[in-house]
């Protein structure tokens, strides 16, 4: 084996890591006030740089239909949620269901 591939366990960790580090972005990217205030844009870059380096670096071991769905699904769902508690953002049941099926088809594609 490569010594530069992962073992699968140890890039599904640094892909549920990049997935919540875009949590991290995203919301960076809100606070930073479309990238007027320097302290929040900073995070934000750095958040950028750090999930693309760990999502790269789980794609080494795992399929890229896979790590990328589930991602962008972490990051979407967690968006949501986050969005939610920090700005008051509307949790309405059609929401909601929509962060429920992201989850399940997440869970689908990691068992898979």
């Amino acid at each position: 084996m490569n010594a530069d591939v992962l073992r699968p366990g140890t890039a599904w960790i640094l892909l549920i890591a990049a997935g919540l580090i875009d949590v991290v972005w995203a919301l960076t990217m809100k606070l930073s006030q479309g990238y007027t205030r320097l302290g929040w844009s900073v995070l934000s870059v750095i958040s950028l740089i750090a999930f693309v380096w760990l999502l790269g670096r789980a794609l080494t071991a795992l399929p890229v239909g896979s790590a990328y769905a589930v991602w962008t699904g972490i990051g979407a769902a967690g968006t949501v949620l986050i969005g939610s508690v920090l700005f008051g953002e509307a949790l309405t049941p059609m929401r909601l269901a929509g962060v429920g099926l992201v989850v399940a088809g997440i869970v689908v594609l990691r068992s898979a």
